[in-house]
């Protein structure tokens, strides 16, 4: 071990077959969304549904404004598309499925996403 590296870096970092990678994902402006209920089941089960198509999430942490994980994959294992589903799953528990629709509240249109008239749903879409 080299000098100025914590201890068991090179443990934690050592290469691996297929690689093992370390994930910060932040919430928007550090807003404290994640760390909740929805959201931890929403990881939980995304997790879940990799392992069944040989993606591991490994060890994790739900932070208020931040999450962080270890995933690991086969060899075909596109970390950019994995990590863009997760995203969009913890987005979607965030906001209780709505989406982030606070355009009309960032323009001071409404002070609430369900205030605004001009919206709404045709037909349900599973988020899953």
């Amino acid at each position: 071990m080299s000098l100025g590296k914590p201890p068991r870096l090179d443990q934690v970092f050592q290469k691996y077959d297929p690689p093992v990678y370390f994930v910060t994902l932040c919430t928007n402006r550090r807003r404290q969304l994640v760390a909740n209920d929805a959201v931890h089941s929403a990881v939980v089960e995304y997790g879940c549904e990799a392992a069944r198509r040989g993606i591991a999430l490994g060890r994790y942490v739900i932070l208020p404004d931040h999450i962080h994980l270890f995933v690991a994959g086969d060899v075909d294992f596109d970390l950019g598309i994995w990590v863009r589903g997760l995203k969009r799953v913890v987005a979607a528990a965030a906001s209780g499925g709505r989406g982030q629709l606070e355009n009309p509240v960032r323009a001071g249109l409404v002070t609430s996403p369900d205030e605004w008239p001009y919206q709404g749903e045709v037909v349900p879409i599973d988020h899953g």
